[in-house]
């Protein structure tokens, strides 16, 4: 997925019925440009020094207004803190259970129809959680994030 330009966020900030701010830009921006799946509280660290007057409330305003206006998803993993995934389309994860991580993982297609059919169930989104430890956790640097 292509970096947004800053034209760009604020076309999804207006298309998306959102107050264009110079924080709300520099939430979506940070998320867009660091995709791995940051908390609320990594990304207002990381804009503090930038926004001197930003407060973790805004941070967490925004991304709730956010997830309702549907250009960012909250990722829920156990009694970690939730993360915040700038790509909202189907797709999967690799999560560490000790830290946290979650990393974007492309898996095979599923057949969403057939199994739908199968069940009697009408399939509107899915998610694939494979969770084990990643490298900085277990300590074997042969695994990569």
């Amino acid at each position: 997925m292509e970096e947004l330009s800053e034209i760009d966020v604020i076309s999804l900030l207006k298309d998306s019925g959102l107050r264009v701010t110079p924080q709300r830009i520099a939430v979506l921006t940070f998320m867009d440009s660091h995709r791995e799946h940051s908390t609320a509280d990594e990304i207002y660290l990381s804009l503090k020094q930038e926004f001197p007057s930003l407060s973790a409330a805004t941070v967490y305003n925004t991304l709730r207004a956010f997830i309702e206006a549907g250009i960012v998803k909250e990722l829920r993993n156990g009694d970690h803190a939730s993360r915040f995934d700038i790509n909202t389309s189907s797709h999967h994860h690799l999560v560490c259970v000790q830290c946290g991580l979650m990393t974007d993982v492309e898996l095979p297609e599923v057949p969403l129809e057939k199994i739908g059919r199968e069940h009697h169930f009408e399939v509107s989104d899915y998610h694939v959680e494979i969770k084990g430890v990643c490298s900085a956790c277990s300590g074997n640097e042969s695994v990569v994030h």
